[in-house]
């Protein structure tokens, strides 16, 4: 074992024997909600600043997800450390999260299952929610924005439809709760209303071949969670009344956010955004070996693959950005990493990242232990994307080089394939 790994393990355990005694660390000294406190750079944590919501979405610049991590969820946890680690992150350390911004990130979108500590009255445990403020306040003092959401949450969500006015109780008390306890942060802070789970099987699926009631009825639920999310920010005052807000679209895809059935809640301060992800194509973004669905791809880049990912940040520009709704890409990239070369990932991921900031959308990568950020070593595993990632925010064509590059590579294998064939005709 390295001496730097060493150094690693004591400080996560030392970490984790604060975080298990309910103390918030290094979380920000802040004695009232709605004021001003400790420093972070030219920014305090309390402060809301005159900035309208492209402008914050702008300067955040590129982001990453803490992913699988405080979401995680299922097996037998019972502390927040044993929710934490049970999908294979480490403790989560104030040096791994400013290894975010010292790779060069501005935004770092936080994840969590609020439900996995919480009594039978919703009332969320006192050690989770210090946990989230201790993450938050390293990342808030390191310089980041922090996206901070509901995630899948072990599946509740499902029994909207069926359980409509209980779900909506439980969605209702948990962001009264998360409003109060975090109202102290500005806006380095947003909230975002829900994760990829607004869009209801059971009721209309784009795959049924019905168009009518049924799919109205679907995302009218989707409207009306997203509209009660606003509500209750805003009603929860201080610094909420002001907040910057990020709305999750239809199921986060792209075209059925983009259906005129989708509506932006009403907001009397003026300070929401729109989530989608972007997975597509899936069978190369998530696919690392074939499926019934769908047979696993291993290459992307060619005129066909870049013109569908430049329609998908198109649509989203026309639809929102241009109609001033302001667009967070909250989750994206080829994350099926196993079944093919590193520089078929990183060609896509820096695609998709600079057609996105062209665009004034803000891509933020989806990432896991193991992916894209070491979380012992606190850095990125591929340099040269994160260079590209700085370099895009220059203004430098990076997309260009990398496609530049990928045709070359092909411009040689079929000079290669022409000469094989050649010398069997011959022999």
């Amino acid at each position: 074992m390295t001496v730097r790994k060493i150094a690693s393990a004591l400080l996560i355990a030392a970490t984790y024997m604060i975080s298990s005694c309910g103390g918030s660390g290094n979380a920000p000294a802040v004695t009232e909600q709605t004021g001003a406190a400790e420093e972070t750079g030219t920014v305090t944590i309390g402060e809301m600043r005159d900035m309208t919501t492209q402008q914050i979405v702008k300067d955040m610049g590129m982001g990453i997800n803490l992913g699988n991590t405080f979401e995680a969820t299922g097996g037998a946890g019972s502390t927040v450390q044993s929710f934490e680690t049970m999908w294979g992150s480490p403790v989560v350390t104030q040096p791994l999260i400013q290894g975010y911004a010292d790779a060069g990130f501005g935004v770092m979108r936080l994840p969590v299952a609020w439900s996995n500590l919480m009594s039978e009255d919703y009332t969320i445990s006192p050690e989770l929610l210090a946990r989230v403020d201790e993450v938050t306040g390293w990342a808030v003092d390191s310089g980041l924005y922090v996206i901070m959401n509901i995630h899948w949450d072990g599946g509740w969500w499902e029994n909207f439809p069926t359980e409509k006015e209980e779900c909506m109780k439980k969605y209702t008390r948990i962001w009264e709760q998360v409003s109060e306890y975090y109202n102290k942060y500005g806006d380095k802070l947003m909230f975002e209303s829900l994760n990829e789970e607004g869009g209801w099987d059971s009721i209309w699926n784009r795959y049924s071949g019905t168009a009518g009631e049924e799919k109205e009825q679907s995302y009218a639920l989707l409207n009306e969670i997203n509209q009660k999310f606003v509500d209750t920010v805003r009603a929860s005052g201080g610094n909420n009344e002001k907040r910057h807000l990020l709305i999750a679209g239809y199921g986060t895809d792209i075209d059925l956010t983009c259906d005129e059935l989708f509506k932006m809640p009403d907001d009397p301060a003026g300070r929401c955004a729109v989530s989608v992800h972007y997975y597509t194509p899936s069978t190369l973004c998530i696919l690392e070996k074939d499926a019934s669905w769908g047979k696993a791809r291993k290459v992307w880049g060619n005129e066909k693959d870049v013109k569908e990912m430049e329609g998908y940040m198109d649509k989203l520009k026309t639809h929102f950005v241009d109609n001033g709704v302001p667009v967070i890409v909250g989750e994206y990239g080829c994350v099926a990493v196993k079944n093919k070369e590193a520089d078929v990932v990183r060609r896509f991921n820096i695609c998709a990242a600079q057609l996105m900031y062209e665009r004034d959308i803000c891509p933020v990568l989806w990432d896991i232990k193991g992916l894209f950020y070491d979380r012992y070593f606190f850095k990125m595993k591929d340099e040269d994307f994160m260079n590209g990632l700085r370099r895009i925010e220059a203004g430098e064509d990076v997309m260009q080089e990398e496609l530049d590059a990928y045709e070359k590579q092909r411009e040689a294998a079929r000079a290669e394939k022409a000469e094989k064939e050649s010398d069997d005709t011959a022999a």
